[in-house]
């Protein structure tokens, strides 16, 4: 027995949508939500420096190539070296996570790892409170549902905070700082958003093949999906004569509707399924290597850490009317530079200090040359960082173009300014086309971008976010717009869930009745 073609289209669709239109809800719901929420939860690093306690540096005793002893790194280091608060003292921290060492600069002592009691007062002093309205709730050896994203960072203490917000704080025993807090407002909208988005479910993300093939599936069976509903949108649609829209539409009642929504939507739900699936980059390209450049190309090697000293003398000048949270140590073309992270403090008018940041997007910054404390107010100039690229290049390879911006282009940008400006776009002319962009107020690498990215660029944030500069830049409009559009998705796919339901609950309905005409059980008036 065969099946017309339009009836298999028809039944492929009806049975493929009823368990798929479940996950298309959650989809545009969740959409709507991270609109305005982004992912998940994470503590920003403007955040973490407003929280951070003042730098004592009167306090400073050690210098940091002792420190270095200290730590058995040597007198030099590729970095980074950061001199911070930890537990209300100066100490410097070589290298980044849970594998740095931390060495105390008012006494040269390692930092050995923390006790969750001496713990639980550094998250009290965080969150602000009493340290009897902080309750030690576990140690995570490996990632609850709020630090899914944070793999690296256990173990980690949990507390709970008794404050209005519900507040939830993870720190680490060996860093001896906060490395995440969670509001909980934040959790409700996360499990609003990102979590049925992206599949963020603990249990299933933490088994990384399984979380993979999961998106990845259910991404192209929602691509299959909208394939059919397009097709059946065409092929069901049966113009009259004389034309009449409404009389060319077979369906009646919420079929009719569906039909409408799904061919005003469908074609947006089906670049939004697979723009999703890329986003796991199921194939080989999207995973392609463009020409990378040697890590100390514009810095010109590792720290060299006897020309770093630092006092509260030598920053008295440079910390006018600032109150210092950090000093990362660089080179940068050679030279010996510090980078201060600091809040403003106010003046005597109740007037803020305007920062002067060599890193938009995070906590208020000042590029400081070592040599003379000076502090850098302009940009590097184009000429030597391109000389240094072109000397780490090799022999068959070279710079083709080379631009700066001062505003974002199609492949370098983000929300909200997040990214560095200015910046030098370098073109070059490698297998993959790689374009390098490097931060004129830093002298760093911050991007870079080869053909298949660019490319990537335009099939998942182009295709998923729908971030083109005609409505982007002009917000809200871009918000206003993705609202409806997913609206209109979710109207459809809600429509299709009620359908289904309806057929099933038919289904269900006689096959009970059958069953109990052939028990001869008499039937339910």
């Amino acid at each position: 027995m065969s099946i017309h073609p339009r009836k298999l289209l028809i039944l492929s669709h009806r049975w493929l949508g009823i368990p798929m239109s479940v996950l298309f809800v959650l989809w545009f719901a969740s959409g709507i939500v991270m609109i305005h929420t982004g992912g998940m939860p994470e503590l920003t690093e403007s955040e973490r420096i407003t929280r951070a306690d003042p730098l004592d540096l009167d306090a400073v005793r050690v210098s940091p190539i002792e420190a270095a002893e200290q730590a058995f790194v040597g007198d030099t280091y590729p970095g980074p070296v950061t001199l911070l608060t930890v537990l209300g003292r100066p100490a410097y921290r070589f290298g980044r996570g849970p594998w740095s060492v931390t060495v105390f600069a008012d006494t040269g002592e390692l930092l050995e790892p923390l006790s969750p009691d001496e713990l639980r007062k550094l998250a009290a002093r965080y969150a602000g409170v009493s340290d009897e309205r902080v309750h030690h709730v576990a140690t995570l050896e490996s990632p609850d549902q709020w630090t899914l994203t944070r793999p690296r960072d256990l173990p980690l203490e949990k507390f709970r905070v008794d404050d209005a917000s519900r507040t939830e704080i993870y720190a680490s025993p060996t860093l001896g700082e906060v490395v995440l807090a969670t509001t909980q407002r934040d959790r409700w909208l996360a499990w609003a958003g990102a979590i049925p988005h992206w599949f963020y479910v603990t249990p299933l993300r933490v088994n990384q093949p399984a979380w993979y093939w999961t998106v990845v599936v259910a991404s192209a069976v929602g691509c299959v999906l909208a394939v059919l509903g397009l097709v059946l949108a065409v092929t069901q649609f049966r113009p009259t004569k004389p034309f009449r829209l409404s009389a060319s539409i077979r369906y009646r009642g919420l079929m009719r509707w569906h039909y409408i929504l799904g061919a005003l939507f469908g074609a947006l739900t089906l670049t939004w399924a697979f723009s999703g699936m890329l986003s796991m980059e199921p194939f080989g390209w999207t995973r392609a290597e463009g020409f990378t450049f040697p890590s100390d190309a514009l810095s010109g090697g590792p720290l060299e850490l006897g020309h770093y000293e630092i006092s509260a003398a030598r920053f008295a000048r440079v910390l006018d009317r600032r109150v210092p949270k950090e000093i990362e140590l660089l080179r940068i073309q050679d030279e010996p530079y510090y980078r201060l992270r600091y809040t403003a403090a106010p003046s005597e008018g109740g007037e803020q200090a305007q920062p002067t940041s060599a890193y938009r997007g995070e906590a208020p910054a000042a590029l400081v040359r070592a040599a003379d404390m000076a502090e850098l107010r302009r940009p590097f100039e184009a000429e030597p960082i391109l000389a240094r690229l072109r000397k780490a290049l090799p022999t068959d390879i070279d710079i083709v173009a080379a631009t700066r911006l001062d505003a974002y282009d199609a492949y370098y940008y983000a929300r909200d300014g997040e990214a560095p400006l200015p910046v030098l776009r370098v073109e070059l002319d490698d297998p993959l086309e790689t374009w390098v962009y490097v931060d004129l107020e830093s002298s760093r690498i911050v991007a870079h971008v080869h053909r298949w990215r660019r490319l990537e660029r335009w099939l998942f944030n182009g295709l998923h976010s729908l971030d083109f500069a005609f409505w982007y830049d002009r917000r809200p409009l871009w918000d206003i717009g993705m609202i409806l559009l997913n609206l209109g998705g979710l109207v459809m796919s809600a429509i299709g869930l009620v359908l289904g339901a309806r057929r099933i609950g038919r289904i269900v309905t006689k096959r009970t009745a059958a069953s109990r005409l052939q028990a001869g059980a008499p039937l339910r008036q």
